[in-house]
């Protein structure tokens, strides 16, 4: 109840005309049929009244949009007494952009996400006497010696001045395995230190920095729109011209004002008002969620059109840690024999395959057969 009710605080357009439909509703059992369409026509009128209004500004800024097939199906449609439809669309109308704002919010939350896991402030290393201040992140300059402590995430990009740094760099590169780095070696900013502390060299300010490229990048995402969304605008003039001709040639044909309302009902495009701005931003926020960066809405609409796809599977789409499933032997070896030969002739092998064979043999407690000699080893090989 307490989620409905914030729900009906945030988008009170769509409470009211769910509320005012269960009353038109209840009045018509009632045998209220009058004033049930007193309420719906009024109520959708006043509705239209704001969205032409938002719509006159729109023009004045030099956009037509295709809410004016809507409104004129509003007003049309309460013009010939067919309130219900009239309430239909309004609740179309108002649903579509409750949904739309709820998708930008998602959108909006995940970006705020990954804004909040930049660090805000560096530990720089003073030149003289290594002391260490807490500075600014904007204040940083290239140059700057930086401590980054354990479980830190790395500020700017930067060089490697410790022996040895262990990294997790999965939220740039998506690969799951901590990346060992050495002295002099480049470091992103946005990986995630290990468990000792390190100290680095600042090699650009935050802005020039891999991690902020990557938050404004998808900031621009969230504020594209998709070619999909863009036709709707482009072909919304001749779109009205054409809708409003073919409604005034059935009125006219029929003799029905009713007929006008109804093309113009049925050209309402809805689908195209309420599905693709959401598809695309839930899109983009749920692949930010899961650390998938995306260019813009252009990019998933592409997507649509791929029928294959190439992937670097060890350490995107696997662990790079396989694990032996099965032992298919011919007879009359058994599953245990063969793996026994198997892992003897790995067990000086540092392929992770070798390390699987390994694995399975060690699980199933068998014994290993070992070289005698150098020689006999290089002699019979590894298999991996």
């Amino acid at each position: 109840m307490t989620r409905i009710l914030a729900l009906a605080r945030r988008y009170p357009i769509v409470a009211v005309t769910v509320l005012v439909g269960l009353v038109v509703v209840g009045m018509l059992l009632s045998e209220g049929a009058t004033a049930a369409q007193w309420l719906a026509s009024g109520f959708a009128l006043i509705i239209a009244l704001q969205t032409s209004i938002r719509m006159i500004r729109d023009l004045l800024r030099g956009r037509w949009g295709v809410d004016v097939l809507a409104v004129m199906a509003i007003v049309s449609t309460v013009a010939v007494g067919e309130y219900l439809a009239a309430l239909v669309i309004v609740l179309m109308l108002s649903g579509g952009k409750a949904l739309e704002d709820h998708a930008a919010g998602r959108a909006r939350r995940e970006l705020t996400a990954l804004l909040e896991r930049a660090p805000q402030v560096a530990h720089l290393m003073q030149a003289d006497t290594d002391d260490i201040s807490d500075v600014p992140v904007t204040q940083v300059r290239p140059g700057d010696r930086l401590l980054v402590r354990p479980s830190e995430v790395v500020p700017v990009d930067g060089e490697l001045l410790s022996p040895e740094a262990s990294l997790d760099e999965s939220s740039l590169t998506g690969e799951s395995l901590p990346v060992t780095r050495r002295t002099g070696d480049a470091l992103l900013s946005g990986s995630l230190n290990g468990g000792i502390a390190i100290v680095i060299r600042a090699t650009a300010r935050v802005e020039d920095s891999q991690y902020q490229r990557i938050v404004a990048l998808v900031e621009e995402a969230s504020q594209s729109r998709a070619p999909l969304v863009r036709l709707a605008d482009r072909y919304a003039v001749p779109f009205t011209i054409v809708s409003l001709l073919i409604a005034g040639i059935a009125w006219r044909v029929s003799g029905d004002p009713v007929r006008f309302a109804e093309v113009l009902v049925l050209a309402t495009p809805c689908p195209l008002l309420i599905a693709a701005p959401v598809a695309f931003m839930g899109g983009m926020s749920r692949a930010a969620k899961d650390g998938i960066i995306v260019k813009g809405g252009g990019t998933l609409e592409q997507l649509a059109q791929i029928r294959t796809v190439a992937f670097d599977k060890t350490g995107t789409l696997t662990y790079g840690q396989p694990a032996l499933d099965a032992v298919n032997p011919f007879p009359p070896m058994t599953a245990n024999e063969l793996l026994a030969l198997a892992a003897s002739a790995e067990q000086y092998s540092s392929h992770v395959l070798a390390a699987s064979v390994l694995a399975a043999a060690e699980t199933r407690g068998l014994s290993l057969q070992k070289a005698a000699t150098a020689e006999e080893y290089a002699t019979h090989g590894v298999l991996a």
